[in-house]
C-alpha cells in the first residue's frame, strides 16, 4: 500500500512542474479521473460490503430467533444452547489472529470472498440435522391423537388402557429410545456455527480497515455508519423470517398437517427452525461473489496521499524523543514483514498494544460490557415469550419490526452526530460513555414490567389455589387426583374452567374426555371442581391458561422502553469505530482490531452465552423428559426468578463496564491537556504541527475504544 501511494504521489508531482500549459490541463484531468476512479472504487467497495454485513447479520440474528426452538427441537438445557450460540466465536478465535495480521498485506477482498463461502457452508450445515433425525414428537394424551373416544385421562388401573392401545404405545416408546441417538445431532448444529464464525472472521477487520484506508477522511465515519446501518437490515429480515418459520411446524412438507394437535402457542411447539438456515446460506454465496472482482488496491484520495495518518490521531499519541530514532527502523521492520516475517514482530507489536494503559483500560471496560450484551440479547426472545407468555413467532416479529430499526437509528446517527459537530477522539469517547450510561439507566426500569407468573397447579399454586412456588415434584400429586395413575414427568397442559393450568388431564383428575385434537373438552376432572362453587362437573381444554390481565400491558411498556434503551445504547457504536481507528498506526489497524475482537470473543462472546444459560436453567420450575429417560428442555420458568435474573446479571455487568469507561476518560483528559497546553503556547507555526506529526507517525503507543463487533444484533 505505501509502495502505491508513493508511486501515485511521484507521478501527480511530475504532471503539476511541466510548464506547458498543455500539460497542465492534462494534469488536471488525470488527477480528476484519478479522483472519480477512487471513489468509484470505494463506493462499490462499500456496497459489497454492506451486502456481506446484511447477510453475515441475517444468519446470526436468525440463529438467534431460532434458540427456543432447537432447544425445543434437540430436547436440550439453556445452558447447551449456550454453548451452540459461543460456538461462533470460537471459530473466530481459531483464525483471528492470523486474518487480521497476515490479512492486511494479502488481497482483502477475496480473502472476505472466501470468508463468504466458508460462512455459507456451515449455514447449510444447521439445518442438516432436519433431514437425518426421525419426526418431531410432543407429548399428548392417547385420546386426543387416536380417536374422539372417551377414554379416560384419570386412569385407575393400568389394565384399563385397551391392549392394543398399550402395546402401540410401548412400541413408539422403544422405537423412540433405538432414536435416541438421533438427538445427539445438536452437535452438527455446533459444528455448523463454528464453521460460520470461521467464515465471518475476516470480514469485519479487512473490511473496515480497508474502507478507512482508501476513503476521504472526513467521509470514513459516514461511510461506517452507512454500512453498519444497512447491516441492520440483515438482523430485521432474520427476526422476521425466524417470525415466518416460527408459524410453521417442524415437519412441514413430511407430515400431514391436519394431524398435529399442537399450535404455534403451545410450549411444545417447534417451528421450521432449518428452513430459515438455507434461506440465509444462498444469500451468504451471492454475497461473496463481487470480492472475487475487486482489486488488491485503491487510489488513495489527495488529501491522504501527503500523510500516513490523521492530525486527530497525534494529539493523543505521545512519545518521548528517543523514539524518534526508531523511524528508520520501522521503515526496515514493515519492509521485512511485507518478506514473509511478520511473525518474528507479532509480539513485539502484542505488546505495544497492551503497554498503553487506555488501551487495556478500555479492553477491560469493553470485554464486561459485551459480557452484558451479548448474554442479554441471546436470550431475549426466550425472556419474552417467558415472561410475557407471547410466541415465538410473535416475539421474533416484534424484536424484527421494533427493536433492530431502533439500533439502526442510533447508530447512523451516531456516524452524524460524528461528521456534523466534527467530534474529535476525546469527544468520540465521551458520546459511546454517556449512551452506555443512560442505555443501562433505562433498562434499570424493566424490573418493575414483569407479569407474576402463571397459575400452575402443584408449581405456582396449590391445588387450592394458594399461592406459592415448589419445586418439589410430590407436590403435584394431591388427594383430588390420589386416585388416579400419573406420570409426573409428563407435560401435556390443559386450562381448567377455574383458570388454572393443570400439568396433564390425568393430574387434573379428569374421568372422561371428548373430541379429538386441539378440540378435545375433558370433564369430571375433580381437581378443577375443588374451587367451583357450582355443583355442576367441572371442565377443562386443551393447552395452558392465559397469563393474567395485566401482562398485555406490561408488554406494551416492556416494548416501548426496549426501543428506547436499544436506540440509546447504539448511538456510541459509530463513535466507537472512529475512536479505535484514529487512535493507532496505519499499519497495525488490523491488527489491533483483530486483537481487541479476539479479546472479546474469547472472554465475552464464548462465556456469556453458557453462564446466562445456567443461571436462566436455575429459575425452571418444570423439566421435560427425555423418552429414554434424562431431563429434557425446560417447559415452564419462575417468572419472577428469571427477571430478576436476567435483568440482574445484565445490569451488574453493565455498571462495572461503566466505571472502567470512566476511567479510561479520565486518563484521555490527562494524556490530552498537556498537549493542548503546548499547542496554545507554540501551535501558530507550521513547525509544531509536522512536529505533531513526526511524533505520531513513530508512536508506540496505541489507543483503544469500545469497538462493537456485530453491534447490528445488539439489541
Amino acid at each position: 500500500m505505501e509502495i502505491s501511494s508513493k508511486e501515485n504521489t511521484q507521478f501527480f508531482s511530475n504532471n503539476i512542474i511541466l510548464p506547458i500549459d498543455r500539460s497542465s490541463f492534462k494534469s488536471e484531468s488525470s488527477a480528476s479521473k484519478e479522483k472519480q476512479s477512487c471513489c468509484g472504487g470505494i463506493k462499490i467497495f462499500l456496497g459489497a460490503l454492506s451486502f456481506v454485513y446484511f447477510a453475515k447479520a441475517l444468519s446470526g440474528s436468525y440463529l438467534k430467533s431460532t434458540i427456543t426452538q432447537i432447544e425445543r427441537r434437540f430436547d436440550i438445557p439453556s445452558s447447551l444452547v449456550g454453548v451452540i450460540d459461543g460456538s461462533f466465536e470460537i471459530g473466530n478465535l481459531l483464525i483471528i489472529i492470523l486474518v487480521s495480521y497476515f490479512g492486511a498485506k494479502l488481497h482483502r477482498p477475496r480473502i472476505i470472498g472466501a470468508g463468504c463461502l466458508i460462512m455459507s457452508a456451515g449455514t447449510f450445515l444447521i439445518a442438516m440435522p432436519q433431514f437425518f433425525m426421525g419426526r418431531y414428537r410432543y407429548e399428548r394424551f392417547p385420546s386426543i391423537i387416536n380417536s374422539t373416544g372417551s377414554l379416560s385421562p384419570c386412569l385407575h388401573e393400568k389394565s384399563q388402557i385397551p391392549l392394543s392401545a398399550l402395546e402401540k404405545s410401548e412400541a413408539k416408546i422403544n422405537a423412540g429410545c433405538e432414536k435416541e441417538a438421533g438427538s445427539s445431532m445438536w452437535i452438527y448444529v455446533l459444528l455448523g456455527n463454528l464453521l460460520r464464525g470461521i467464515g465471518e472472521t475476516p470480514i469485519q477487520p479487512l473490511g473496515i480497515t480497508y474502507i478507512d484506508d482508501y476513503a476521504v477522511e472526513e467521509n470514513a465515519a459516514l461511510y461506517i455508519g452507512c454500512v453498519q446501518t444497512v447491516a441492520i437490515i440483515g438482523p430485521i429480515f432474520g427476526f422476521l423470517l425466524g417470525s415466518l418459520c416460527a408459524k410453521l411446524y417442524v415437519d412441514i412438507g413430511f407430515v400431514d398437517l391436519d394431524s398435529i394437535t399442537i399450535t404455534h402457542k403451545d410450549v411444545q411447539w417447534v417451528g421450521a427452525w432449518w428452513l430459515g438456515y438455507l434461506i440465509a446460506g444462498v444469500i451468504s454465496v451471492l454475497a461473496g461473489i463481487p470480492f472475487w472482482f475487486l482489486p488488491k488496491h485503491l487510489p488513495k484520495p489527495e488529501s491522504r496521499k501527503d500523510s500516513s495518518t490523521s492530525s486527530e490521531q497525534s494529539k493523543f499519541i505521545t512519545e518521548d524523543n528517543k523514539e524518534r530514532q526508531k523511524s528508520h527502523q520501522q521503515h526496515v521492520k514493515i519492509a521485512e514483514m511485507a518478506k514473509g516475517k511478520s511473525l518474528v514482530y507479532f509480539l513485539p507489536s502484542l505488546k505495544n498494544l497492551f503497554r498503553n494503559p487506555v488501551y487495556f483500560l478500555y479492553l477491560c471496560a469493553s470485554i464486561i460490557q459485551f459480557n452484558s450484551l451479548i448474554g442479554m440479547v441471546t436470550y431475549k426472545p426466550k425472556y419474552i415469550e417467558q415472561q410475557y407468555g407471547q410466541t415465538s413467532s410473535k416475539t421474533n416479529f416484534v424484536i424484527g419490526l421494533i427493536n433492530i430499526p431502533a439500533v439502526a437509528f442510533g447508530i447512523f446517527s451516531g456516524g452524524l452526530i460524528m461528521k456534523k459537530f466534527r467530534i474529535n477522539v476525546l469527544g468520540a469517547a465521551k458520546l459511546s460513555l454517556g449512551s452506555s450510561f443512560f442505555g443501562y439507566l433505562l433498562l434499570l426500569s424493566l424490573f418493575v414490567m414483569g407479569c407474576e407468573n402463571s397459575d400452575v397447579a402443584g408449581l405456582t399454586v396449590s391445588y387450592h389455589g394458594t399461592k406459592q412456588i415448589t419445586h418439589y415434584e410430590q407436590a403435584l400429586f394431591s388427594e383430588c387426583n390420589s386416585g388416579c395413575i400419573c406420570s409426573k414427568n409428563d407435560w401435556d397442559p390443559i386450562c381448567g374452567e377455574n383458570g388454572i393450568t393443570y400439568i396433564s388431564a390425568c393430574l387434573a383428575g379428569c374421568q372422561a374426555s371428548n373430541g379429538s385434537g386441539k378440540n378435545t373438552v375433558f370433564y369430571n376432572c375433580s381437581c378443577v371442581g375443588i374451587l367451583e362453587s357450582s355443583s355442576r362437573s367441572s371442565s377443562a381444554v386443551v393447552g395452558p391458561c392465559q397469563k393474567g390481565n395485566e401482562c398485555p400491558k406490561m408488554f406494551l411498556y416492556f416494548l416501548v422502553i426496549s426501543v428506547i434503551t436499544s436506540f440509546t445504547l447504539s448511538i456510541g457504536g459509530t463513535p466507537g469505530y472512529i475512536l479505535l481507528l484514529r487512535c493507532i498506526k496505519p499499519h497495525l489497524k488490523s491488527f489491533a482490531l483483530g486483537i481487541y475482537t479476539l479479546a472479546v470473543r474469547v472472554l465475552a462472546g464464548i462465556p456469556a452465552p453458557v453462564y446466562f444459560g445456567v443461571a436462566i436453567d436455575t429459575t425452571c420450575l418444570k423439566w421435560g423428559s427425555k423418552r429414554c429417560g434424562g431431563r429434557g428442555a425446560c417447559r415452564l420458568y419462575d417468572s419472577s426468578a428469571l427477571r430478576y435474573v436476567y435483568l440482574g446479571l445484565t445490569l451488574v455487568l453493565g455498571t462495572i463496564s461503566i466505571f472502567f469507561s470512566i476511567a479510561v476518560l479520565w486518563v484521555l483528559r490527562k494524556r490530552s491537556a498537556p498537549q493542548d497546553e503546548t499547542v496554545s503556547a507554540n501551535g501558530r507555526g507550521a513547525g509544531l504541527t509536522k512536529k505533531r506529526k513526526d511524533n505520531f507517525v513513530n508512536s508506540d503507543h496505541l489507543i483503544q475504544t469500545t469497538y462493537w463487533p456485530e453491534k447490528e444484533t445488539r439489541l
